[in-house]
């Protein structure tokens, strides 16, 4: 197949191509800069230059290939700072719109990375619950996942892959890199309260193979967890962190926790758990690579000061 990824040098991304080029797949990949294009000729892909605004780019690199997999998000804050989420948001609608409209009536695949943030806290999530409007910017893109979920209906095989808030990894600048950050800085492994909630986990490397089976065989319709842990604990998390950093591990309360961590005390506090027995199901996905605790364990987020990303 003849497969168009956008974010292909991403942090999915780059695990994805070589994932589809194993599997014998022609990969052309959206790239924004010489840096990314560079990444991608040198694992093997074909490269078109533009990005998310280059609607017609789009358009004609998505009418020329057997599948899309989009994967690109304006993630410019890169973890902290200003960040425009509803304006990026508002531009991958105007993406998948372009996709849909491309390859409407091919019955050519199309899979969406998504999030599980929105779903029902406090339980195990589904790939059978969707999100619940709160008015909040999120709702833009769970609208987003939705509409892709309809194409089915337009003869399309469409699917969306719920992604972990944690894919973990070497080389991860995301959540667990600036939670190891934080507990550098401050000179203790911090959680919130009890630290008792949790979140799932997925490695990097088998949240791309997951991809790879989702353009290729994945039913119209389909909603895919990208989990391979339901949820691990934050005050593990922090218990590991302080053991490798030699701090101790701290409860912070919630009302320090924005002083303490930041940008990232809105996410941290979180509790979601989640499942991914039926996307296993569907697709005969196993996932192979260590869980979150033992990657951390293995040391590599704290060969260096980790930095946001």
């Amino acid at each position: 197949m003849r497969i168009f990824v956008t974010g292909a040098s991403g942090w999915i991304g780059s695990a994805v191509v070589p994932e589809l080029i194993e599997a014998g797949h022609h990969v052309v990949g959206l790239a924004r800069s010489d840096a990314s294009a560079a990444a991608l000729t040198a694992a093997g892909a074909e490269v078109v230059r533009g990005t998310l605004d280059d609607l017609d780019l789009l358009r004609d690199a998505a009418a020329a290939s057997d599948g899309v997999i989009h994967l690109a998000f304006k993630h410019d804050i890169a973890f902290g700072g200003d960040f425009d989420f509803k304006g990026a948001a508002e531009a991958d609608r105007r993406a998948v719109d372009v996709f849909g409209a491309a390859l409407a009536g091919s019955d050519r695949p199309f899979v969406l990375a998504s999030g599980l943030a929105g779903l029902t806290p406090g339980r195990v999530a589904t790939e059978q619950d969707m999100p619940v409007p709160d008015g909040s910017p999120l709702t833009i893109r769970s609208a987003t996942a939705q509409e892709v979920l309809a194409f089915a209906s337009r003869g399309i095989r469409s699917s969306v892959v719920r992604l972990s808030p944690t894919c973990h990894g070497e080389g991860d600048n995301g959540f667990m890199a600036t939670l190891v950050a934080v507990a550098r800085e401050k000179g203790l492994s911090g959680h919130i309260g009890g630290g008792t909630n949790r979140w799932p986990a997925v490695h990097r490397l088998d949240a791309a193979h997951l991809f790879r089976l989702a353009v290729e065989r994945a039913p119209a319709g389909s909603v895919l967890h990208g989990v391979a842990e339901e949820g691990v604990a934050i005050r593990d998390v922090a218990e590991v962190i302080g053991r490798h950093l030699d701090v101790p591990v701290v409860s912070v309360a919630p009302e320090e926790a924005a002083g303490h961590f930041g940008w990232l005390a809105g996410f941290l506090g979180l509790d979601v758990s989640a499942s991914s027995t039926l996307t296993r199901e569907l697709l005969d996905w196993e996932p192979a690579h260590p869980g979150l605790l033992e990657d951390l364990d293995k040391g590599h987020y704290f060969h260096a000061p980790a930095t946001s990303a």
